[in-house]
């Protein structure tokens, strides 16, 4: 049984030992590393699938956003002290040069409203990204994750909000089958729906 966000007992020494190992590795094309509750996580792009729900999601989002200041990325590093994510897809400022990380490898998560993953097939992917990207995501404050999962049950789409950083959670969470709208409550996406017409059922 894993500890709880809040239990892991914090150790910079560990912190700067895996960031300067995630720099230096040199992966092969295909594969991305991650480091999440104290360790460096690889793992492989995304399927066909994968990719498609991704450039759903995209096309959903550029067309909310036309009209502001923010963009939509993908396969970029979040970095949160020295920690770092790579999610799915994220929004964040059209101009990402004004908020790159100290050591500009990415972008600073205090920036970034919105973070998506497109779940991939095994336990393992599931757990990652609804139990300790969660965490992750909410210890570094982003406002809204979104999970998009093919694998749960006939496929469901969750909305995590109001992160809680310290407790390394979100206060609220939407859970809801392949078919059931459900809408993004907060930020610059607030109010739209994540239908079937974006997950094919």
């Amino acid at each position: 049984m894993s500890a709880l966000a809040h239990e892991i007992p914090y150790d910079p020494g560990l912190d700067e030992v895996l960031w300067q190992a995630w720099k230096a590795m040199d992966l092969p094309e295909g594969y991305r590393a991650e480091i999440i509750e104290g360790s460096i996580e690889v793992s492989p792009t995304g399927r066909r699938r994968h990719g498609v729900l991704i450039h759903r999601l995209r096309r959903v989002l550029e067309a909310r956003l036309a009209d502001s200041d923010l963009d939509v990325y993908q396969d970029m590093n979040v970095i949160h002290g020295r920690k770092v994510c790579i999610p799915d897809l994220f929004l964040g400022p059209g101009d990402l040069d004004e908020i790159p990380d100290e050591d500009g490898l990415g972008v600073d998560a205090t920036r970034v409203p919105l973070v998506a993953e497109v779940v991939s097939p095994g336990k393992e992917a599931h757990r990652r990204d609804h139990i300790r990207k969660q965490r992750w995501y909410a210890q570094a404050g982003v406002p809204v994750y979104l999970v998009i999962d093919d694998f749960d049950n006939e496929g469901t789409v969750t909305v995590f909000s109001s992160p809680d950083p310290a407790e390394g959670a979100y206060r609220s969470r939407t859970r809801v089958g392949y078919g059931t709208p459900v809408t993004i409550p907060d930020g610059p996406a607030r109010g739209m729906k994540i239908t079937g017409e974006l997950t094919g059922a």
